[in-house]
């Protein structure tokens, strides 16, 4: 029963089936009266879209991977005018990655992590505003049923999105979701649904992230060292416990590295992980010339500053996402989630992981119970020799192993 649905917990599973039950009945009288959709196939490229939103309301590493998909649309819609929802903690961000010509906040209370949202009667409130625009195409980036309920809101004759979550029937045009399929491939593939033609090759040209120079200088002045010695930066926190490989690995890979490069180790990571940096740098030789960064640099600064690495290690993280955009050299450890389907898309990028019979199982928000308050063992079985003897053989390749 659900099928369609891709959500591991039959609980949840089922509670959002009936819920697509519940829409698919309401929405019935709507569909009756509503006049024939023309697809943009029948339609041709001179009647396409002219305002279009498009809903990416998660986190950093997402809306990263919405780039490609992005420049799609822009190459498909040249003379649209494209707007973008993010949520406020990819404002900065959103504003500087191109092929948008408006970025609008929605704070979804399901993605603010305790931070201050607006409630839902709020939020529909915020959504109904967006019919002001009069959009022809709404494509929603979540495959999630109550980000499709706000972009229903906007009063877009189309709405494209996946309906794996829950959805489906507030949707004109629903796309399957391959689950063996990177991020970036399928919401290239929603595009291309929606406009009824493939989006060329160069929507898959790694682009990096052009970055205002005000970011730049602000990374320099933070960074503030002697830029004739390499830099390696670390990123000890995980974002879930999940994902999180030993801090005191993370300082020892870093003390090896230093130790053989001469190098500057740049931490990296928010306030909340200052726990989690003071535990690898307790690893460190006390000789280990060091730039703490947590909680110190915004993201257009953080992203500055990995421009500036010889290599970035991290786990599956959203800086991750930001070091593969920005072209950094980067090894990123892949724990319980698949690296086919949320692994960096630079082509200066390496991935480990481990072979466990349990992996990857992508139960990154309801962790098994055996992984829960302890390192899984898909990330245990990473050893720190591992990920330098793949750090290594990038530094080598992209010509940072001569010591500069």
């Amino acid at each position: 029963m659900f099928s369609h649905l891709q959500i591991s917990d039959r609980r949840e599973r089922w509670l959002v089936g009936l819920a697509d039950a519940a829409l698919g009945a309401a929405m019935v009288p709507v569909r009756l009266v509503a006049p024939r959709r023309i697809h943009p196939a029948e339609a041709g490229a001179a009647a396409g879209p002219r305002r279009i939103l498009i809903l990416r309301l998660e986190r950093i590493g997402d809306l990263l991977m919405a780039r490609p998909a992005l420049a799609a649309v822009r190459h498909l819609a040249p003379g649209a005018r494209i707007d973008l929802v993010v949520g406020s903690w990819n404002e900065a961000l959103a504003r500087v990655i191109g092929d948008v010509d408006r970025v609008r906040v929605l704070d979804a209370k399901w993605l603010a992590r305790g931070a201050a949202a607006p409630s839902w009667p709020a939020l529909i409130r915020q959504a109904r505003a967006w019919r002001d625009d009069r959009y022809d195409l709404a494509l929603n980036f979540e495959g999630d049923i109550r980000s499709h309920l706000l972009m229903a809101q906007s009063g877009a004759p189309r709405r494209v999105g996946f309906d794996m979550a829950g959805g489906g029937p507030l949707l004109t045009d629903r796309v399957a979701h391959d689950s063996s399929r990177h991020v970036a491939d399928n919401l290239l593939r929603l595009v291309e649904t929606a406009f009824g033609q493939a989006a060329g090759s160069q929507a898959r040209v790694h682009t990096p992230l052009n970055l205002p120079e005000e970011a730049r200088e602000r990374a320099r002045a933070l960074v503030g060292i002697d830029h004739r010695r390499m830099l390696i930066g670390i990123q000890v926190g995980g974002g879930r416990p999940v994902k999180q490989w030993e801090p005191r690995r993370f300082g020892d890979l870093a003390g090896r590295l230093a130790a053989k490069y001469g190098a500057t180790i740049v931490f990296t990571g928010d306030a909340a992980d200052r726990p989690l940096v003071d535990a690898a740098r307790a690893s460190l030789a006390a000789d280990v010339p060091v730039v703490d960064l947590a909680g110190r640099a915004d993201l257009l600064t953080l992203a500055a500053v990995l421009e500036m690495l010889a290599i970035f290690i991290t786990g599956d993280t959203g800086p991750m996402h930001l070091a593969s955009a920005v072209n950094a050299p980067l090894v990123a450890i892949f724990g319980p989630s698949d690296p086919r389907r949320w692994g960096p898309l630079s082509p200066t990028s390496r991935v480990v992981r481990s072979d466990v019979p349990c992996g990857p199982c992508n139960r990154i928000r309801r962790p098994p119970a055996a992984c829960v308050g302890v390192i899984p063992e898909c990330l245990a079985a990473i050893g720190v020799a591992q990920v330098q003897a793949e750090a290594e053989r990038l530094l080598e390749r992209e010509g940072g192993g001569d010591g500069r």
